[in-house]
C-alpha cells in the first residue's frame, strides 16, 4: 500500500481520496456499530505534560480498550454470532490483557476512516491488520508488524490469460479490478496500468464476483484474503503469491497496529509484549487459525517499513 499509496493504498487512502483497502464492513458489523459508538467516550489525546502519553494508564483504569476495525476477514471483523474476532483483535485481546487492560471493545468503521477515527478519539488503537507504509507513518505511529504479506490475484479457473504479476496485466491488456483504496492500485499504476481503467469494487468478495461474472479478468488483493475468498468458488482460483515491484524492487508489506503519535508509551509497551509472543511462538498460534502461514511471520520492524 509510495509513490502513490502502497499496499493498502494500501491498500487504501485514509483521507478519502483513495481509501485503503481490503476492508468493507461484513455481515454483523452494523449490529455492533451502535455498541461501538455508544460505548466510547472521547478523551484527550494525552494529558498535558505526560511524556509519551497517558493512554495506557487510562485504559488500565477503565478496564477496556476500544479497537477500530474495518470488517475485513480475516484481519478484524464481527462473526456470524456477533462476536469480535480476526487476527488483529485476537492478538489485541492477548496483549492488552498482559498490559493490565481486561477487555477490548470493537468500533466498526470503513477502512478509509480508521486513521481519521483514531485521530478524532473514536477508538484507542487501529486493530485491522493495517499495512505500514511511509504515508501512514506521517500520521500515526505503528507497532512492529505481526505479519508480512505478498499479493495474489483472483482469476478464472485455469488462469486462461496467464496473469501472475502486474506486468502481465499490462502486457495482456487484462481488465483489472481491486478494492477501494487498496495499495494494489498503486502497484498496478507503477507497472503501467492506467488508473482510470481500474475497476474499483468494495472488497475481495465483490472482486470474486466480478471475476466470476466476467466483468474483470483479475482481482488483486493480499495473498491471504485472496486464497480464503476463492475456497468455495467453482469458477475462480488464486494465483501464487508474489512481491509487487516498488521503485523497481520487490516489496513485501507488513501489517500492524496504529496508535496516535503522542502515545509512544502505549506503543512501546505493546511492542514489548508482541516481541515476547514472537519469541515464544505464541504469535503463530494466535494467527494460524485465520489462515496465516509460517512464511507470513516476520521480524521486520515498523521503522523499516516506514522508510519504504
Amino acid at each position: 500500500m509510495a509513490p502513490p499509496l502502497r499496499k493498502d493504498a494500501d491498500e487504501h487512502d485514509e483521507t478519502g481520496t483513495r481509501r485503503p483497502s481490503r476492508r468493507s464492513l461484513l455481515a454483523g458489523v452494523a449490529a455492533f456499530g451502535a455498541l461501538g459508538a455508544a460505548g466510547c467516550s472521547r478523551v484527550p489525546t494525552a494529558a498535558a505534560g505526560v511524556e509519551g502519553g497517558d493512554l495506557l494508564d487510562r485504559l488500565k483504569a477503565q478496564g477496556v480498550a476500544r479497537l477500530g476495525i474495518a470488517g475485513e476477514v480475516p484481519f478484524g471483523y464481527i462473526d456470524t454470532n456477533g462476536e469480535l474476532t480476526g487476527e488483529a483483535p485476537e492478538l489485541a485481546k492477548v496483549i492488552f490483557k498482559r498490559l493490565g487492560v481486561e477487555r477490548v471493545q470493537p468500533v466498526p468503521t470503513e477502512f478509509g476512516s480508521l486513521i481519521p477515527g483514531l485521530g478524532s478519539q473514536q477508538f484507542d488503537v487501529v486493530s485491522a491488520g493495517m499495512y505500514i507504509n511511509p504515508e501512514r507513518c506521517e500520521r500515526v505511529i505503528f507497532s512492529d508488524p505481526d505479519y508480512q504479506m505478498k499479493d495474489a490475484f483472483i482469476v478464472r479457473k485455469g488462469n486462461p490469460k496467464g496473469l501472475h504479476d502486474y506486468a502481465d496485466i499490462v502486457e495482456k491488456k487484462a481488465k483489472f479490478a481491486t478494492g477501494t483504496g487498496y495499495a494494489e492500485i498503486a502497484y498496478a499504476v507503477e507497472a503501467g496500468y492506467k488508473e482510470s481503467d481500474i475497476l474499483i469494487v468494495p472488497d475481495q468478495v465483490a472482486g470474486l464476483n466480478a471475476v466470476e461474472a466476467g466483468r474483470a479478468d483479475v482481482f488483486a488483493g493480499t495473498a491471504l484474503t485472496v486464497r480464503e475468498v476463492v475456497k468455495k468458488s467453482a469458477k475462480a482460483e488464486a494465483t501464487e503469491p508474489f512481491a509487487p515491484l516498488v521503485d523497481g524492487k520487490p516489496h513485501v508489506d507488513g501489517g500492524g497496529f496504529a496508535f496516535r503519535p503522542t502515545e509512544t508509551r502505549l506503543r512501546d509497551a505493546f511492542n514489548a509484549e508482541l516481541r515476547k509472543l514472537k519469541e515464544s511462538g505464541e504469535l503463530f498460534r494466535i494467527l494460524g487459525p485465520f489462515g496465516f502461514t509460517r512464511d507470513e511471520m516476520t521480524d521486520m520492524t515498523a521503522k523499516e517499513l516506514c522508510r519504504g
